[in-house]
């Protein structure tokens, strides 16, 4: 079937560039990629678009004014380099933006010291400067969890307590939780790492992940391919009477706010003063009581400081602001209009909001940034695609891919209800794994799509891109391409050298402007232009699944 699907190709494409005129046959062309790299080694906008998603607009909270503004911002920078029909496009977030505009702590007894934090969004902050007394609540863990029952971690896991076994703790310590600062938990073990990851992918394990031959390689046995089975990986039920970690949170959430604690502090849990600070969960800062994230080193110096007998006090001033308007969030829009295939589009891009820890560099201007680059390269390059090249950044992806998932809903619906789009749609692709160059890709379809764009890039085996693999699974979870996936579309994700992003600065206080490495960002936007250039060029779009062997749909998560 293969065989016979490339003598057909062949044949059509010969038949169709023969009755094209010159400007749309000279379109493809040996000179495309020299162009394309010509063009990003010496007109570079990469690291300017860079310093300003990050330095002057980051950090980008789904709702808050500097997401909003970011995305104001694209749209016009692309609008400058001639890109068209450049717009917000809403979508129902519902609930109110939130930012962080001053936060301070410090322990005033047994000594003075400024302390490492960050705010948790969605919190209330402490309306004005509160000098406290610090207290440590350690809430019961339950049973530990047999041995191989659940992956590995820094010390034994424990299935949590009964909801009987939590109240009566609680219980027993609601008068020492009134007008303190409350440290919830047990400082986190994080052992010294003497074996860090590497910061390049491996060119041999490149080759297991991505090589499309990978799969009857005795080499690559039990290393990953990247191709989803479309089922998902199976998870131990719970224990039906235990609390997981969530429950247990938010019960003590509930139990501070009654017993009115003036401050609830978190542990990192990570090394070398990393935080990571996501959300209150509800969204509804009435909920909880001012949250603070600390720093691994700072909670076990205070934990064991209390533990000695000796009392601490902490001073704390936190200014938390909502903003009502935020429960309308908007994905950034801009195109470049085709020609002769114009109705059919080929999209890009990656999601714009982050975190408020940081900046928001690595995860995920770095993914926007190579996406406008990339487009930018080909409008600069002269380029007159056939089918329109549609950019979108993406908000409410750190929050569960909901712009994606909105835009997709409105714009494409599913495989099994779609819409007058869905046809019409030739790939969407999306980089958000930190700086590392690209390094290979998997796309949503038939075997031979991911054929199609291995051959496409060919060319580019000298900036370490090793090929493409089909997927079949159209669970949600991860990134953005994931939300075209689900609907049964080609989402095409990219993956990248890891370097430090796991380790460093996915979602932590870390992720900054000068994490990225400008030489990697700047080839993965040449690799990424080359893939849309042919997607939009080429006669024939992606093949998709037939309906019978279209994958069953999954829920989105």
């Amino acid at each position: 079937m293969r065989r016979m699907y490339r003598r057909l190709f062949a044949v059509a494409a010969v038949l169709a560039a023969s009755s094209l005129p010159f400007s749309a046959q000279e379109r493809i062309d040996s000179s495309i990629n020299s162009r394309i790299r010509t063009e990003e080694s010496q007109h570079s906008e990469i690291m300017h678009t860079l310093h300003y998603l990050t330095d002057v607009y980051g950090p980008r909270l789904t709702g808050s004014p500097n997401h909003k503004a970011a995305a104001e911002w694209a749209v016009k920078q692309m609008t400058e380099w001639g890109f068209a029909n450049g717009h917000l496009e809403p979508w129902d977030f519902g609930h109110p933006g939130w930012s962080n505009e001053h936060l301070e702590v410090h322990m005033t007894a047994p000594v003075h010291d400024a302390l490492v934090v960050e705010a948790l969004a969605w919190t209330p902050g402490t309306n004005g400067t509160i000098t406290v007394p610090a207290f440590n609540l350690v809430p019961p863990e339950g049973p530990e969890v047999e041995s191989g029952a659940t992956p590995g971690g820094r010390g034994p896991a424990h299935l949590g307590p009964t909801r009987t076994e939590l109240q009566a703790y609680l219980d027993g310590v609601a008068e020492k939780v009134h007008g303190r600062a409350v440290l919830v938990g047990k400082p986190i073990f994080v052992p010294v790492n003497l074996d860090p990851p590497a910061g390049r992918m491996t060119d041999e394990a490149a080759h297991c992940r991505f090589d499309a031959e990978a799969a009857n390689d005795p080499a690559c046995r039990n290393q990953g391919r990247g191709r989803g089975s479309g089922a998902g990986a199976a998870r131990a039920d719970h224990p039906s009477d235990r609390l997981s970690t969530r429950d247990v949170s938010k019960a003590i959430d509930q139990f501070l706010v009654s017993n009115k604690a003036l401050l609830r502090i978190n542990d990192a849990g990570r090394p070398n003063g990393q935080i990571v600070a996501f959300s209150n969960a509800t969204y509804d800062p009435a909920q909880t009581v001012p949250t603070i994230v600390m720093r691994n080193e700072d909670y076990g110096r205070i934990a064991r400081i209390l533990a000695d007998g000796t009392p601490v006090t902490l001073e704390a001033n936190i200014v938390n602001r909502m903003y009502p308007e935020g429960k309308t969030s908007y994905n950034a829009i801009a195109e470049i209009p085709g020609t002769d295939k114009k109705d059919e589009v080929v999209m890009l891009g990656g999601h714009l909001d982050s975190w408020h820890s940081a900046t928001g560099a690595t995860d995920n201007a770095i993914g926007c940034a190579v996406m406008m680059e990339a487009a930018r390269i080909l409008k600069a390059a002269g380029v007159t695609p056939r089918r329109t090249i549609r950019v979108a950044l993406w908000s409410g992806e750190e929050e569960g891919l909901l712009g994606s998932l909105a835009y997709v809903k409105q714009h494409f619906g599913t495989a099994e209800a779609p819409t007058s789009e869905f046809a019409k749609f030739n790939g969407y692709l999306n980089v958000d794994s930190g700086t590392g160059r690209v390094r290979g890709a998997s796309v949503f379809g038939p075997d031979d799509d991911a054929r199609i764009l291995r051959e496409a890039l060919a060319s580019f085996k000298d900036l370490k891109f090793e090929g493409v693999i089909p997927t079949r699974s159209r669970a949600t979870g991860g990134t953005d391409s994931t939300s075209f996936n689900n609907a049964g579309l080609p989402g095409i994700g990219f993956g990248q050298d890891p370097i430090e992003y796991g380790s460093h600065t996915h979602h932590t206080n870390l992720d900054t402007y000068e994490r990225i490495i400008e030489n990697d960002v700047r080839d993965s936007a040449v690799v990424i232009a080359a893939t849309l250039y042919q997607l939009a060029m080429q006669d024939a779009m992606l093949p998709r699944f037939s309906a019978t062997d279209m994958p069953p749909p999954v829920a989105p998560r």
